[in-house]
């Protein structure tokens, strides 16, 4: 049988999207369809500004649902205390490096902010040396949470396999 057009044999490695309590419906949909596109885990971290059967959330995330292996998290406390001694890559517009310097690896975890306020200062802080900006050369005050997911992750995935194309 043909292989479809854009399809190709399972990835090897895997990365773990940690959204911590995201707001914007729409976005954590988008976010549940590239993950389903990567075979890559999605975290959320409670609270989250929706619920998780919201309309909206649903359709960004098309028939794709059966395909993302969610995991939920409490409170980001829980969520640290479960995997906080696991490889962690830090996103924000706080991030002290560029994300073409984050230092992936086969099973770490991604960490994105909420759409208002980002990630947590405290915990930037104590990570500071996982955490990494993507730049902008507008006047923005940051990009779609759903669009530096996409970036960021994709970008990962070129460096950790020979499989990507």
């Amino acid at each position: 049988m043909p292989q479809q057009a854009g399809l190709i044999p399972p990835i090897k490695v895997h990365l773990n999207i940690v959204l911590v309590e995201p707001e914007i419906p729409p976005n954590t949909g988008n976010i549940a369809r590239l993950c389903a596109a990567t075979s890559s885990t999605l975290h959320l971290v409670h609270p989250l500004g929706f619920q998780t059967d919201d309309k909206s959330l649903k359709r960004a995330g098309l028939d794709y649902w059966p395909h993302v292996n969610i995991v939920h998290h409490n409170n980001l406390e829980t969520f640290l205390e479960k995997h906080g001694h696991k490889k962690m890559l830090l996103y924000s517009t706080r991030g002290r490096k560029p994300y073409t310097t984050a230092p992936y690896s086969d099973g770490c975890f991604l960490l994105f902010g909420k759409e208002t306020a980002g990630l947590p200062e405290w915990l930037i802080k104590e990570r500071k040396e996982d955490s990494f900006f993507i730049p902008m050369w507008g006047r923005t005050r940051s990009l779609n949470l759903s669009t530096a997911v996409g970036i960021v992750t994709y970008d990962g995935y070129r460096r950790l396999t020979a499989d990507f194309r």
